[in-house]
């Protein structure tokens, strides 16, 4: 696969430009040369071919010459609201839950959570999408919404047409049970809490079972919520590859 590029803006005509980091990557690190070949995405779901036309002090003029509709999705839109962990910690868990899949990842403010999302560390995490989708070879960009309060988050998911489920030590019967019982062919839509480190309050899960959301567990060991949330994103990933 040749290297890729993402275009901030959406691509119409037959030519388009990088700039600042993606420009300097393409100019600066690998060092190209008028005529080498990339690909571009804008996010849209397609990718296109493109020519190295003219490089620039700080941008990068490319030639499209064509345009490939890549599908690289699953066919069940898998929402993971998170109480994100502390640090670095964070950009793992976006960076494996856009090479899974994940189609919205949804920030919780949790009762017990640890970690508030502020907007320069969502700038960051929405750089690592566009980093882990040229890695992987996603077209389309996870989305990463701004922070909701648990309670609310339970309550908006509840009115849509999404299947839910809560992760949860008390759960009574498995994620993989739990996945096994969906019909793919009528389900488009997944929406799965993940709790902080402290696990929900008795007042979320309360408030979430009387909204009738499914408790799940993620097995007998206590899980980080990376790792929770991964382990989620990979068994939905495969319901939706064997169907």
């Amino acid at each position: 696969m040749s290297e890729r590029y993402f275009v901030a803006e959406p691509i119409h005509s037959g030519q388009t430009r990088l700039v600042d980091e993606e420009a300097h990557h393409l100019a600066h690190v690998m060092r190209a040369h008028t005529g080498d070949e990339v690909v571009v995405f804008d996010g849209s779901g397609a990718e296109w071919a493109a020519r190295v036309a003219r490089i620039g002090r700080s941008e990068v003029d490319l030639e499209l010459f064509e345009r490939r509709e890549v599908d690289r999705e699953l066919h069940l839109r898998l929402t993971l609201a998170v109480a994100l962990p502390k640090g670095d910690r964070q950009r793992w868990l976006v960076e494996k839950a856009v090479e899974l899949g994940v189609h919205r990842l949804q920030p919780l403010l949790t009762e017990r959570g640890v970690a508030q999302p502020i907007d320069k560390a969502l700038v960051r995490l929405r750089r690592t999408v566009i980093e882990a989708s040229k890695q992987c070879g996603r077209n389309r960009l996870m989305e990463i919404a701004p922070p909701v309060d648990c309670l609310d988050c339970i309550a908006a998911a509840s009115e849509g047409d999404a299947v839910r489920a809560m992760a949860d030590p008390c759960g009574t019967q498995s994620v993989g049970s739990f996945l096994a019982g969906i019909n793919p062919s009528a389900a488009r839509a997944l929406t799965c809490l993940i709790g902080p480190e402290g696990g929900f309050s008795k007042r979320e899960l309360d408030v979430a079972q009387q909204y009738g959301w499914p408790l799940v567990t993620l097995g007998r060991r206590i899980l980080r919520v990376e790792t929770a949330a991964v382990y989620l994103a990979a068994v939905s990933a495969e319901l939706c590859i064997r169907t």
